[in-house]
């Protein structure tokens, strides 16, 4: 018997988290990967990144167009649930893989717990400040798996009454990739961007979504303070979420500086060789409190984004407004690191995964979701 392993991804950001499972399913004998595509991968302004799925060579890759407008999450949510529970009409899987906080997490899982299919999240358990946080647990009270990142995140599953056997904790999948020896080197990673800095630092800044009043105005913080430094810098386009087009607009304030080059999307592998080689990483993306801290890179952490997340104290955090964000840029070359980042795995969450998945116990979980009280 074939198990279909079906997974969604809506952006860079989740691809780059399931990559590596993807790949250890499709080389496993009795195991079928299918990969759903969607979101901003689909979008021309975000750099098109289905090429970049195409280019791993999966056996089964499909699309499906979801975006409407950043202003209307509801209305990709629903469109996204039809085109999902067409393509698992049609594919009948037996397990569904969505990763983190999007809509589109929430569309697969919502498509699998009501069509009696087993529902597996990646990462759930996490903490952050912005609406993510409730598309987060919502996806995970609608899960029956839990492939979580560290012992906190299983801990607070189970504080929310998700049962303890289907909590398994194999780290964050992205750091098999960082330690994969199968990123290109500095030389070819800048070729291929045809970037000729000799130092520089990686900006990415996303919209927060229960902020989106006041985007523009940090948007445009966050542009004179990267103009106000003398720092060259790699910018990446921000998702899609409310607010989005406000931080967009203020970059191009920055696309004709020599200092400064903007991309709306890089390849995952060459984004981990671009930040495992910066003199620091500033912004509000997850990827300076997980990849960053991982190669021991200074972090300046902006806002709330990433509010209450694990951060590591040797992470500079400061607030939106101009004069914080150029404090911190003063600070961040003397900054000194003392340990790398630890805490989201060994680099075998892979492997852990299909372990999980060869095992019989997942399989025999009960589709109809069981709530457990805590002993106080």
């Amino acid at each position: 018997m074939t198990r279909k392993i079906l997974f969604l991804t809506g952006t860079r950001a989740d691809f780059g988290k399931i990559k590596s499972l993807v790949e250890v399913v499709e080389d496993t004998p009795g195991f079928e990967a299918f990969v759903f595509v969607t979101g901003m991968h689909l979008q021309q302004e975000y750099g098109y990144t289905l090429v970049e799925i195409e280019r791993c060579g999966f056996s089964n890759i499909d699309t499906f167009e979801n975006h409407t407008d950043e202003a209307t999450m509801d209305l990709t949510l629903a469109r996204t649930i039809e085109g999902f529970s067409a393509y698992c009409r049609k594919v009948c899987p037996d397990l569904i893989v969505v990763h983190g906080d999007r809509v589109e997490t929430l569309a697969g899982a919502i498509v699998g717990s009501l069509n009696n299919i087993l529902v597996a999240h990646v990462e759930g358990g996490e903490l952050s400040g912005t609406v993510d946080e409730l598309i987060r647990h919502s996806v995970s009270k609608l899960s029956h798996i839990h492939f979580v990142s560290n012992q906190d995140a299983a801990r607070r599953l189970i504080q929310m009454g998700e049962t303890e056997s289907s909590v398994l904790v194999i780290g964050s999948p992205d750091i098999d990739i960082m330690f994969s020896g199968n990123l290109p080197d500095l030389d070819t990673a800048k070729r291929y961007y045809d970037i000729d800095f000799a130092d520089y630092a990686v900006a990415m800044f996303h919209p927060v979504t229960t902020e989106s009043t006041h985007m523009e105005q940090y948007a445009e913080a966050f542009a004179d303070a990267l103009l106000a430094d003398d720092h060259r810098y790699i910018i990446i386009y921000p998702n899609n979420d409310l607010g989005s087009k406000h931080i967009v607009r203020a970059y191009s304030r920055l696309s004709d500086r020599a200092r400064f080059r903007i991309f709306p999307s890089l390849r995952f592998e060459y984004f981990l060789t671009l930040l495992k080689n910066a003199q620091f990483i500033i912004g509000n993306s997850s990827a300076g409190i997980r990849e960053a801290p991982y190669y021991g890179i200074p972090v300046i952490n902006i806002g709330t984004r990433q509010q209450n997340r694990a951060l590591h104290a040797h992470i500079l955090n400061t607030g939106y407004d101009f004069g914080s964000i150029l404090e911190a840029l003063q600070l961040v070359d003397g900054h000194e690191i003392l340990t790398p980042g630890t805490g989201f795995g060994d680099g075998n969450s892979a492997r852990m995964f299909m372990e999980s998945l060869q095992k019989g116990d997942i399989w025999q979980l009960n589709h109809q979701k069981q709530f457990r009280n805590l002993d106080f």
